[in-house]
């Protein structure tokens, strides 16, 4: 058997469903992968069964609470794990010296801080938080090249994507001849329910995807398809692809992940079963491959691919986020601040299911008067748009 180097891994967002994943590959390949560090906003019970079996150097949790608590129950257990509180220990153990690898998996605008800091420090960034590149992506970008950061992306369709184009399209994107990047999408849990029908969904039928688990934030925005305009904004920052060359295609066998189409014709496509461990798997070792402990994909089993066209009019927030990026300047942190209050107020049935969309077309139809030309412009934007989005619930509240 091969020796390798034993790379150091952060993962931020233990506790999520791409941290436990992560932690699953970790485990499949000791002789690879050390757990350096593990972090969670305060979910403690779930992070000491972590540390018990990854024995990290450090455990952080957002909550200083939720540290105290773990520290304790850690200490009980003759663990040496050293507990660290806040939101600046998540930059510390993202761009420590002895770490090799970061998984970057907090959601939200939270994630942003510890992984431009993994890659001012010039880590391998596993990315997972697409946060980081809708609010900064012309910031963040710059600062990885600046620090000579790898950078892998995590999600399934640009992990996809990133396989699809050839190995030196980043030096010379111009000389690939790619003609569009095809972002597949499954249509979440309403693809085909009648639009009338939208104005009732509850939170729970939202959360129930047909082919992936997710968090709970996660898998509203599935539901109305901002995850993938989201990942949209994604797709042009990680590849420099204009809004004019990308195009999401519904795809809801979910097995062809994404694909990219050259000026010659050819249509080059990524499959696999629906496991994120797959793209985790792959980027974690990249250039190399490893076991993910995925089933193999069976096409006979599969039987049939299908393929619609997204509808703008059902899933506004996929309409809203192409604007956004045609927009640019503060638009994308406009748009995701304000869906993550809107969707927070949906899952708290503050809100119904299409007032979703209405909140953060609100927001965005003020976005021009804000500029984003540094790190505190960008959290200034973040947050002048979250008390558009809340006044916004709140007014439809009193209504």
């Amino acid at each position: 058997m091969a020796e390798h180097a034993l790379r150091r891994i952060t993962v931020l967002g233990a506790t999520g469903s791409i941290g436990q994943s992560t932690l699953d590959v970790v485990a499949r390949h000791p002789d690879r992968f050390a757990v350096f560090a593990l972090s969670a906003q305060r979910q403690h019970e779930k992070l000491l069964e972590q540390c018990l079996r990854f024995a990290p150097r450090f455990a952080v949790l957002v909550d200083a609470a939720a540290a105290a608590t773990l520290e304790q129950a850690l200490r009980a257990a003759g663990s040496r794990t050293e507990v660290l509180a806040g939101a600046a220990a998540l930059e510390s153990v993202a761009a420590h010296d002895d770490v090799d690898v970061v998984m970057a998996a907090i959601v939200g605008a939270a994630g942003l801080r510890p992984t431009l800091a993994a890659a001012r420090a010039g880590k391998k960034i596993l990315l997972a938080n697409k946060e980081a590149l809708v609010l900064a992506g012309q910031l963040f970008m710059d600062t990885v090249a600046g620090s000579g950061s790898a950078l892998l992306p995590i999600d399934s369709e640009h992990n996809a994507v990133f396989q699809a184009l050839p190995p030196d399209y980043a030096r010379n994107p111009a000389a690939a001849g790619v003609r569009r990047v095809l972002l597949t999408a499954s249509g979440g849990p309403f693809r085909a329910t009648p639009a009338e029908a939208l104005g009732a969904v509850t939170p729970e039928q939202a959360c129930a995807h047909p082919n992936w688990v997710m968090g709970r934030k996660i898998s509203v925005d599935s539901a109305t398809m901002m995850n993938k305009g989201l990942e949209v904004i994604e797709a042009h920052w990680l590849f420099g692809a204009s809004a004019d060359i990308i195009e999401v295609v519904v795809h809801r066998q979910s097995v062809i992940h994404s694909m990219v189409e050259y000026a010659d014709g050819s249509v080059i496509a990524q499959l696999g079963n629906p496991d994120m461990r797959t793209p985790i798997a792959h980027a974690m070792a990249w250039p190399e491959r490893i076991d993910a402990g995925v089933r193999p994909l069976d096409l006979f089993e599969v039987g049939r691919l299908d393929f619609e066209r997204p509808d703008f009019e059902r899933f506004p927030c996929l309409a809203l986020a192409f604007e956004a990026l045609r927009a640019g300047g503060a638009a994308p942190a406009v748009l995701n601040a304000a869906n993550e209050e809107a969707v927070e107020a949906f899952l708290g049935r503050r809100i119904g299911f299409l007032e979703i969309p209405q909140v953060i077309a609100a927001c965005l139809e003020r976005s021009g008067t804000l500029a984003v030309d540094s790190l505190d412009a960008v959290f200034a934007a973040d947050a002048q748009a979250r008390d558009w989005a809340r006044a916004e619930i709140r007014n439809r509240q009193t209504a």
